[in-house]
């Protein structure tokens, strides 16, 4: 029987093509572009919120102004799903700023497709990440290929772990103090599954904790930090869409002292491939981010993987360029 898929997250259209299930996804997400071969399917979602138009802070206040009066940034085309009538639905619980919410898909569900199962993924480490690849194999009897799937990634981990172990005794290798600023303004903290990626990637990782929520921190507490690599991967956003809002965004004067700034370390990079979505590409963006850490084990990132931020896209509110050391 062929099973017809709804995906409602990108990282679940991500899990189903990794599990060769491509064609069966008849409806995805308006965000879902990845792989390339999915993104002709039939979009059910539309968000109220332009990442295009905004900068972060409007985009900050517009989210916290929908979701406190207990609303939603997001729209179900339900008539849509009522024609695709899938088999299963994929979405989450565990966040309503990145995707539409567990209560409104069940209703639909109810409503129009009676007979869909409905899936909720709420990962919070990259263990979790790996056990929502296996549970969409079960539900969709590839349970096979999800187990070569994740014993491919769980290997390409530990060979960064390996090799960072392997070439310490030789070389003193320390272990930079980083800070993923995982929003521009207000500024947050990472949570869930990044700071594991930057233990695995030989960091040590500044004001966040694995598996819990990012949450948000001040630019005092990360100038107090004193972090030697500043990695910006504000949540939804490309590197070019980072680099457009650095335009818009002052950091306070203090922040020209920090080592990461003063040392030009301070890099953009593709957070909605790597980082935002809990999906095979996370083990890609530890990867990215031991080239950066050790570039002297791994080599350097290239310019498709990271950017280093040009430093006279940093600006200060006392509008005094940065100081080289």
């Amino acid at each position: 029987m062929f099973m017809k898929i709804v995906s409602l997250l990108p990282s679940a259209t991500e899990i189903v093509c990794a599990l060769g299930l491509g064609e069966n996804l008849v409806g995805i997400t308006h965000e879902c572009d990845f792989p390339a071969s999915i993104t002709d399917k039939p979009p059910l979602t539309a968000s109220r919120i332009s990442h295009e138009t905004m900068t972060s802070k409007e985009i900050d206040h517009a989210v916290r102004s929908q979701l406190d009066g207990h609303g939603s940034i997001y729209d179900l085309n339900e008539k849509l799903l009522r024609e695709l009538n899938p088999d299963l639905i994929i979405t989450q619980e565990l966040c309503d700023v990145c995707a539409v919410s567990y209560k409104t898909v069940e209703k639909a569900a109810r409503m129009y497709t009676a007979d869909a199962q409905v899936v909720s993924l709420e990962p919070n480490t990259i263990a979790d990440i790996f056990d929502n690849i296996k549970l969409i194999g079960e539900l969709t009897n590839t349970t096979e290929k999800a187990e070569e799937v994740v014993a491919n990634l769980q290997n390409r981990l530990d060979k960064i772990s390996q090799r960072i172990s392997e070439a310490n005794p030789k070389s003193e290798i320390s272990n930079p103090k980083s800070f993923m600023l995982e929003w521009l303004e207000p500024p947050f903290s990472p949570g869930h599954w990044v700071p594991e990626q930057v233990a695995i990637a030989g960091g040590i990782c500044l004001l966040g904790e694995a598996g819990k929520k990012s949450v948000t921190t001040t630019y005092q507490e990360i100038y107090e930090s004193k972090p030697e690599t500043i990695v910006m991967i504000p949540c939804g956003y490309y590197t070019s869409d980072i680099l457009r809002q650095l335009g818009n965004t002052f950091f306070p004067a203090n922040w020209r002292e920090i080592p990461a700034i003063r040392r030009g370390e301070v890099w953009a990079l593709d957070a909605t491939s790597y980082f935002s979505r809990p999906a095979p590409r996370v083990v890609d963006g530890a990867e990215i981010l031991a080239k950066i850490f050790h570039p002297q084990i791994f080599g350097a990132p290239s310019d498709a993987e990271a950017v280093r931020v040009p430093r006279d896209l940093i600006k200060f509110e006392d509008g005094i360029a940065v100081k080289r050391t």
